[in-house]
């Protein structure tokens, strides 16, 4: 509902407001929907490949006959830091919430075993299953290698048709809605007009901070928006120090993820001397966790000038189809090896919420990569992020109906000055890339921490003083950028150096970096 007079600015009303539309999104959605509850999704993106959940290829991870086996992967890949009560929720609903949702409600069309054992897990399915780094078996269920855009897709279309669900496209959140501690939803923006939504619960979907480093297996709209928004109202938010670096994206113009699966079918990783070194860094090669190979990778690169994916033992052409296409569009010849670097991948931490998603902050939601669940700890197993988004959004749509929305004064965004240069905002982003590039990326030190925490408390100072006074969307994802920026450089200097915060030391004689083990802080 949409209410117009000449002394009330417009707002909306709804029981449960859902601030983006991934798969995390789409699912509180859909569980709030099913609660009975009046759903507005809100959302910046105009289409579904400007959600992170879209860019997803591996799959989803689900349980099957040895959830134990699932549990025991999870926490060994996180470098033993995962919560395990977290992962047992997440183990413990996968199967049912996979096929609740996206095998009977969604029909996704998940890639089926020629020979019907369902890659010889016994589980009566014929399921292709397959394998990724770090996991004992093969669990992983697929889409070629373009899951997301066929779980995303469905999934809008869906809550299209729902009844009691609408989706608003083109439209940021600009900020949350707070009195006395309780949030009463958000105030977004479409076309450069301003609205105060106002709702029984809020829950935050809004993905990761992949805008905030060069190269990154995720869309330019992930600038960290609900994390800072959370933030800013005075929520918990934990472990920003872990963010993972996928070890094989394409490394040239138009980069590209060269999904996970592909090692788990047998690729190979060689440096520039053709040489296979995985099997030097970890016992199980290309199929360590990710942490450990995106770090071999970069030393085998900065060692013999690049490194390469082996795909001649498999069928890449028959087995991966969409990659084999990305490559042919790129010129890549990709039966002589597809040359990959480390790219920004997934934000491990983020708003930290309990088993229902629920903030320190009363009625706001938080769920999908924004959230800290505990279940990835330092290091995400591969494919487990579209199921935590699953697991959690479902979990957290059910808690969040059943409250009533409150009209309450909304915070005074203003345009009392001029506006600024059509490319103020992009220019102090690139400045902010290159400072999270050179010193907040794989490779770490504290001196480059501490220049990166004192570079981004200015660069935030300075943004701050242009929002008071003037209020757009890109000025408010700047703002939101710098804000977890800031979060992320500063947690990590006080973060166990663990999993994907690895610290270097650059104080040796010879002036050489050598990494800081795991248990320095012990």
């Amino acid at each position: 509902m949409t209410m117009t007079d000449d002394t009330t600015p417009d707002f909306a009303e709804a029981d449960v407001l859902v601030v983006g539309s991934g798969v995390a999104g789409c699912a509180a959605a859909l569980s709030a929907a099913r609660e009975g509850a009046e759903v507005l999704v809100v959302t910046k993106a105009e289409r579904p490949e400007q959600t992170t959940s879209h860019w997803a290829q591996g799959g989803v991870a689900t349980t099957r006959s040895d959830p134990e086996a699932f549990e025991r992967d999870i926490i060994e890949a996180s470098a033993d830091t995962a919560d395990p009560e977290a992962v047992d929720t997440l183990v413990s609903d996968a199967r049912e919430a996979v096929e609740d949702v996206l095998v009977e409600t969604l029909d996704v069309p998940f890639d089926r075993a020629e020979d019907g054992d369902g890659g010889n897990g016994g589980d009566g399915s014929d399921f292709d299953y397959t394998r990724e780094a770090a996991h004992s078996e093969p669990r992983i269920l697929h889409v070629n290698a373009s899951t997301g855009k066929h779980v995303l897709g469905p999934f809008l279309n869906h809550l299209d048709d729902h009844e009691r669900v609408t989706v608003r496209a083109d439209t940021a959140a600009l900020d949350l809605i707070t009195h006395e501690g309780r949030v009463h939803g958000a105030i977004v923006e479409q076309d450069g007009e301003r609205e105060s939504v106002f709702a029984g619960a809020t829950v935050l979907a809004t993905g990761g901070i992949g805008a905030l480093y060069r190269n990154s297996t995720n869309p330019e709209t992930a600038t960290g928006d609900g994390i800072a928004m959370a933030a800013l109202a005075g929520a918990d938010v934990e472990d920003m120090a872990y963010i993972q670096f996928h070890p094989t994206a394409y490394a040239g113009e138009d980069p590209f993820l060269v999904s996970e699966a592909v090692r788990g079918e047998g690729a190979l990783l060689r440096n520039a001397e053709d040489e296979r070194f995985m099997p030097d860094y970890h016992e199980e090669a290309e199929l360590g966790p990710r942490d450990v190979v995106a770090r071999a990778v970069a030393d085998e690169r900065e060692r013999t000038g690049g490194v390469y994916l082996d795909v001649s033992p498999l069928d890449f052409e028959s087995e991966f189809p969409d990659l084999a296409e990305k490559c042919e569009e790129r010129g890549v010849d990709w039966e002589s090896g597809i040359p990959v670097e480390p790219s920004e991948h997934f934000l491990c931490g983020g708003i930290s919420v309990d088993d229902r998603g629920r903030t320190d902050l009363d009625r706001l939601f938080a769920v999908g990569e924004c959230a800290r669940t505990g279940v990835h700890g330092a290091n995400r197993l591969a494919s487990t992020s579209l199921l935590e988004g699953l697991v959690w959004g479902l979990r957290a749509g059910e808690s969040a109906a059943g409250f009533d929305p409150e009209r309450v004064e909304a915070p005074d965004l203003l345009d009392r000055d001029p506006d600024l240069p059509a490319g103020f905002a992009r220019e102090k982003f690139v400045r902010l890339r290159r400072v999270m590039d050179e010193n907040v990326g794989l490779r770490r030190t504290p001196e480059g921490l501490q220049r990166a925490t004192a570079v981004l408390r200015r660069l935030k100072g300075e943004v701050d003083a242009y929002t008071r006074t003037r209020t757009s969307r890109s000025l408010y994802e700047l703002r939101n950028a710098s804000v977890v920026a800031l979060l992320v450089a500063r947690q990590a200097m006080e973060a166990d150096p663990v999993g994907c915060h690895a610290l270097e030391d650059v104080t040796s004689d010879e002036g050489d970096a050598d990494e800081v083990p795991a248990n320095a802080s012990d």
